[in-house]
């Protein structure tokens, strides 16, 4: 997120001494991505963040891939996926690609016995049920309802639940997270048409500072697999840093529809892009206000992109028997469109209180057994005329 933020304590100057109270060097660690070429943040350490003690676990968590090659349009009954204590372990992947995982969970238990690192990809985590904190080795941000948690990769976090019912729809990003380039100008502010501003954005603003040594557990994921590493001395023992590669959060809540006299296109819709796919929020709004305008959608082919929608609420206007957590999978290849009967539903209506998220993949995604194991195995059949 190309927004400069400062927390705690740093020197007046990069890669210089900054020294502790008795005259020991605070340790200074660049968090950087693209190699020196991306966003970055300088952070200080009480302890050497490079103190690993021992690797022990080695194990996969690929997702087993049921239809690798898939043209058919799958309803996902997404609430359907069995809670699980452990956060990783909840942790279900229902689509892929080379690009990026889309994952359910539900998760009972907070992290408490390990932290977790995931070197492959940015996470998008959007809350669909639950509150608590995400911490961070950068600070916490509270989260609820409604609320996109977007965390760097590498970045060692853990997730704090406040209750033991939570659903969380996650995006797994091989490439850097970022605000669409649409509503930024050419210093990366976002401009006066976007549906979101800075003011939207949460950075954390509550530092842990932990000086400690011992055995601390760090799941890191990479490659489809999980390392069980032990490090020598607490992770979040940051007492400082700045820069522009941080967690943030952002409530789809705080989303300002744009809306026409005739329906625009799911651009309108966007809120996070990567150079392989796209997210989108749709959120309550006015319709369409053209005296012959059909608020629902027109068809349309899929011919470069697959079109996932994770329903969040309300009554989706151009579905027929959607409920929340329920996931529509639209493959490349061919069109869609509103159910028989949406679009003449919608004519003359004046507000949609739907809310979903969007995930649009330039490349094709594969459908998982765990996506199996909750599909509608007739959902392309839907759009039959009775």
């Amino acid at each position: 997120m190309p927004i400069y933020h400062k927390l705690g304590n740093i020197p007046h100057k990069r890669h210089i001494q900054f020294r502790k109270p008795n005259g020991d060097l605070y340790y200074e660690q660049l968090f950087g991505t693209v190699g020196f070429d991306g966003m970055s943040t300088n952070s200080y350490h009480e302890q050497r963040p490079t103190q690993v003690k021992e690797i022990r676990r080695q194990y996969s968590v690929a997702p087993k891939i049921a239809k690798s090659n898939n043209i058919q349009s799958y309803k996902l009954r997404g609430f359907e996926i069995e809670p699980q204590d452990d956060y990783l372990e909840s942790r279900k992947i229902v689509l892929t690609n080379s690009d990026c995982h889309i994952v359910l969970a539900a998760p009972r238990k907070s992290t408490t016995d390990y932290f977790y690192k995931n070197t492959d990809s940015d996470e998008v985590i959007f809350i669909h049920k639950g509150t608590g904190k995400l911490r961070t080795m950068l600070g916490n941000l509270d989260f609820k309802y409604g609320d996109y948690l977007v965390v760097p990769r590498g970045m060692i976090y853990k997730m704090d639940f406040d209750t033991e019912d939570n659903r969380l729809f996650i995006v797994e990003s091989h490439s850097p997270v970022y605000t669409p380039k649409q509503y930024r100008n050419w210093f990366g502010q976002l401009l006066e048409h976007s549906p979101f501003c800075e003011r939207d954005i949460r950075r954390p603003e509550e530092l842990e500072t932990y000086n400690e040594k011992g055995d601390f557990v760090i799941k890191v994921k990479k490659k489809d697999e999980i390392f069980e590493m032990v490090y020598a001395s607490h992770p979040f023992d940051v007492i400082g840093y700045d820069g522009f590669n941080y967690p943030y959060a952002f409530s789809i809540h705080d989303f300002e529809p744009i809306t026409g006299r005739i329906h625009l296109p799911p651009p309108i819709h966007q809120t996070f892009e990567t150079n392989a796919f796209v997210i989108c929020s749709f959120v309550p709004r006015l319709y369409d206000y053209h005296p012959l305008s059909i608020p629902a959608p027109y068809n349309h082919s899929n011919i470069d992109a697959d079109e996932v929608l994770y329903y969040v609420d309300g009554d989706f206007m151009s579905r027929n028997d959607v409920k929340p957590g329920n996931i529509s999978l639209h493959p490349a290849g061919i069109p869609h469109g509103p159910h028989p009967g949406a679009a003449e539903r919608s004519i003359g209506k004046k507000e949609t209180l739907e809310l979903a998220v969007m995930v649009d993949t330039f490349k094709p995604l594969m459908v998982t057994e765990d996506a199996m194991g909750i599909a509608d195995d007739t959902y392309y059949q839907s759009w039959l005329e009775e």
